[in-house]
C-alpha cells in the first residue's frame, strides 16, 4: 500500500471518519485520535510494541471501534531534516501497518515531539517522572497529529 501525504489522507477520508495518530516508539506505540471534524487531536493511549501483526490487529480493532479511516505515523527525521535509519524504519513500519490494517497511511515529521511534550509535562503540569513515562507516547502522538491537522486545515474538500 502506498503512503499518502496528510492532505491526500484528509481528502480520501469519508466525512465523519477520524484519523489515528501513531508514535511508534521502541517500547510503546503512542496513540492519538482526532475528532470527527479533523480539528483536534487528543491522546488516546498506548500499546506495548510487539510483533507487527499483533500490533496491527490491535490498531485495526481500535480503528473499527472509533470510526478511524486513516493513520498518521510520526516520521523521526534527523535534526537537519535528513532521512536517516530511524526514518526509514518508521516508513517501513508504516507501510506494513497500512497493508495489514487496510487503512491509508500518511507520515508526518515528528522531530522533537517527545521533547516538547516532556518539557510541557514538567514545566506546565509539574508531572512526576513516573506519570510522564505513562503518558508521553500518547501525548507525543497527539502533538504530531495536531501539527499535521493544523498544517493541512485548508486542504479539506468543499
Amino acid at each position: 500500500m502506498a503512503l499518502f501525504t496528510m492532505a491526500q489522507l484528509r481528502a480520501t477520508l469519508p466525512r465523519g471518519d477520524r484519523i489515528l495518530g501513531i508514535d511508534p516508539g521502541s517500547k510503546t506505540i503512542g496513540l492519538a485520535l482526532t475528532d470527527v471534524m479533523l480539528m483536534l487531536a487528543t491522546p488516546y493511549g498506548g500499546l506495548k510494541r510487539g510483533k507487527l501483526s499483533a500490533n496491527a490487529l490491535e490498531i485495526k480493532a481500535i480503528a473499527k471501534k472509533e470510526g478511524v479511516g486513516g493513520l498518521l505515523v510520526g516520521l523521526p527525521l534527523s535534526m537537519d531534516g535528513s532521512f536517516g535509519p530511524a526514518a526509514q524504519a518508521a516508513k517501513d513500519w508504516a507501510t506494513a501497518m497500512g497493508q495489514q490494517t487496510g487503512l491509508p497511511v500518511a507520515l508526518w515529521d515528528e522531530r522533537l515531539s517527545s521533547s516538547a511534550v516532556n518539557r510541557m509535562l514538567i514545566q506546565e503540569m509539574d508531572t512526576t517522572r513516573k506519570r510522564r513515562a505513562e503518558v508521553v507516547d500518547a501525548a507525543a502522538a497527539a502533538y504530531t497529529l495536531q501539527a499535521a491537522l493544523d498544517a493541512t486545515a485548508g486542504t479539506l474538500p468543499g
